[in-house]
């Protein structure tokens, strides 16, 4: 009786990604910025792993190249905004999303509409301190980076492992530390591979300027390289 019930009532298959229309909003943005000739790029990584920090090392070597702006995502406050612009003299403003622990790629371009992008080049988007949300969402960015930082452990490859299937860059940050936390570099960066082989690993510490040079290098080669 069950079997012949089920028989009679009509299944619909639904593959369409729940993420569809922000990807597809995603790159309308890319063209969008493209045309434009503004390259954006989003920075992702837990908090306190020196997003912040490390940004204001490579705005004060790229901005010497390049005119750059900073949107600065976060649940609440306006305190990065406000570091970056004493820190660096750049453009700089604050999207505060009230509880959510993303940006996608709508809110991407409000705030780019907020900051005027019609006399930059260069846009940094440091979206919400998370590992989780904000790599599920397409926000339209030309480059995805994240920084992993020494006292994190080596092991959040393995824990967190589509923030490192999606970012083309992975900055680990505070190798300054290392000596003071159990932190096998070569295990991670295996792992990091093996989540996504075409990603460029480099070790840095923000805070002492190691490594800086070897990131502002590869981001001129990508900028360079997108503007043909």
């Amino acid at each position: 009786m069950l079997y012949a019930l089920m028989k009679e009532v009509r299944t619909i298959v639904v593959n369409r990604s729940a993420y569809a229309d922000n990807d597809a909003e995603a790159d309308l943005l890319r063209d969008y910025l493209h045309d434009k000739g503004v390259f954006l790029v989003n920075v992702m990584s837990s908090p306190g792993a020196g997003k912040t920090t490390t940004l204001i090392k490579l705005i004060n070597e790229l901005k010497k190249k390049y005119r750059i702006g900073v949107m600065e995502a976060d649940i609440d406050s306006n305190v990065d905004a406000i570091s970056i612009a004493k820190e660096t003299g750049v453009k700089s403003i604050q999207i505060q999303t009230s509880g959510m622990c993303h940006l996608d790629a709508g809110m991407t371009k409000t705030g780019l509409d907020e900051i005027d992008i019609s006399d930059l080049d260069l846009v940094f988007l440091e979206n919400v301190g998370n590992l989780v949300c904000p790599a599920e969402f397409d926000t339209g960015a030309c480059l995805d980076v994240m920084i992993l930082s020494i006292p994190e452990g080596d092991d959040k490859p393995l824990k967190y492992p589509l923030v490192f299937e999606k970012c083309d860059l992975v900055m680990i940050n505070k190798i300054d530390t290392i000596e003071y936390f159990n932190f096998d570099f070569k295990k991670c960066e295996e792992v990091i591979k093996y989540r996504n082989k075409n990603s460029t690993i480099i070790p840095i510490s923000a805070l002492k300027g190691e490594g800086i040079d070897k990131v502002v290098s590869y981001f001129i080669k990508k900028i360079e390289a997108w503007r043909k």
